[in-house]
């Protein structure tokens, strides 16, 4: 397993043991508010090619923005050599807030990524802004040349959707091949989506939540033009990270989204009929913590990383 931590380390678990060593040559990331190493995704050929990408804030001119880098893993020397830029969000402004920063390759070998909207709600509308947005990019950073905004004028190409808030969830569904993201709203309207080509999904125009102050955000809960989420919560259960289950090892979860849970410390499982949630259920409440990510492992167990100062990697087996 290689592990991110946010104040900019990548780690390897290996024959069960955690490197006491962190890789080297992992760039410099910016720890401060909600920034850090966020990250971290295998090139859908890594087997052949040793390729990882790094997705992290980092500073540049003009503030702090997500960042997307391409590495070579060398296992022997345990560290990155060959960095590459593939993604840098523009522009780059000054603040701790909404990173998003999660990455999947797709089945055609397209690397989707999140931005959030930096903490400036409107800006998740502009399309000529990166925030607020789903990424898609060839494995080398090029522009594909069927996004949707690539030849409208002052839009950024690289964008694939636009109005989120703050996608801290993005996994791929094992049947369709479809990307599903969920995102932070604010109070209340957390969101799961399925991303499609060019779609506004709203943010800050419509949610299902309300500002912290309690005041109200945007025009309503719906308006045309715009996405309504395929499921959300009410008040807000602060979602991060997600996968789809599909193994042998918890038969009865087949066909279930998983979701971290920060704010309600558990795992919540999604019942899920195509792309209708069907019902919820919620695990480990207040056992672990705060839920950070979620993941599938090759052996079919669940794995959990939770946000701590001494956060911890946990794996989920079948009670027999």
């Amino acid at each position: 397993m290689l592990i991110t931590e946010r104040a900019g380390r990548l780690r390897l678990y290996k024959n069960g043991q955690l490197d006491p060593k962190p890789i080297a040559n992992v760039p410099r990331v910016v720890d401060s508010g909600q920034g850090g190493l966020l990250d971290v995704v295998l090139h859908p050929k890594f087997s052949e090619n040793n390729l990882i990408y790094l997705a992290y804030a980092a500073r540049g001119q003009g503030g702090v923005n997500t960042r997307v880098t391409r590495h070579r893993f060398d296992q022997k020397a345990l560290a990155l050599k060959d960095q590459k830029l593939i993604f840098d969000a523009t522009p780059r402004t000054f603040g701790g807030r909404h990173f998003g920063g999660r990455m999947v390759f797709d089945r055609q070998g397209f690397l989707y990524i999140t931005t959030g909207d930096r903490g400036d709600m409107d800006r998740a509308q502009n399309v000529a802004d990166h925030s607020g947005s789903v990424i898609r990019l060839h494995d080398d950073g090029r522009v594909p040349n069927d996004n949707p905004l690539i030849n409208r004028s002052g839009a950024k190409p690289e964008i694939y959707s636009f109005g989120h808030r703050n996608p801290q969830g993005m996994a791929l569904h094992p049947q369709t091949g479809a990307v599903w993201t969920h995102e932070h709203g604010a109070r209340g309207g957390d969101e799961v989506n399925v991303v499609r080509k060019g779609r506004n999904y709203g943010w800050p125009v419509i949610t299902h939540g309300i500002d912290y102050d309690g005041s109200k955000i945007g025009i309503g809960k719906s308006a045309p033009g715009m996405e309504q989420p395929l499921y959300y919560w009410v008040p807000s259960i602060a979602p991060s990270g997600t996968t789809f289950y599909s193994g042998d090892k918890f038969p009865k979860w087949n066909k279930s989204l998983f979701v971290g849970a920060l704010r309600d410390e558990a795992l919540v499982r999604l019942e899920l009929d195509g792309e209708r949630v069907t019902g919820e259920e919620r695990l480990l409440v207040e056992a672990l913590g705060r839920v950070r990510d979620v993941r599938v492992g090759p052996d079919g167990f669940l794995y959990l990383a939770t946000d701590d100062s001494d956060g911890r990697i946990v794996r989920l087996e079948p009670v027999n």
